[in-house]
């Protein structure tokens, strides 16, 4: 669910405080998303781009999966078929998943 080896390369790269910054822009920014996605047509391809961009970035594999096969459906103009319940079920799995980890990022080292 989780690319934990994608959280540590990330987290290595930028260091415990960036790291705890991009977590927080991430979790405010696709809180937004989540709690919007679907309520604007025409816009569900770019809701699904940005999240699954912004969940392969921070290691949420399975989120990011998902949102990528969201973006192919409504790009494909079948925006209908996206499972919006399956995508904001998954997220919230990877959120809770990710969570009993983050102290272990943050923490300076």
């Amino acid at each position: 669910m989780i690319d934990w080896e994608r959280v540590a390369e990330l987290r290595s790269e930028i260091g415990a405080d960036g790291f705890a910054e991009v977590v927080e822009l991430f979790l405010d920014e696709v809180e937004a998303v989540v709690m919007a996605m679907g309520q604007k047509p025409g816009k569900l391809e770019d809701e699904m781009h940005f999240l699954k961009g912004s969940a392969l970035n921070l290691g949420f594999r399975d989120f990011g999966a998902q949102c990528q096969k969201g973006e192919k459906l409504a790009a494909a103009g079948q925006a209908s078929e996206v499972n919006l319940a399956e995508i904001l079920n998954c997220y919230g799995a990877s959120k809770e998943q990710f969570m009993t980890r983050l102290e272990e990022f943050t923490t300076a080292a």
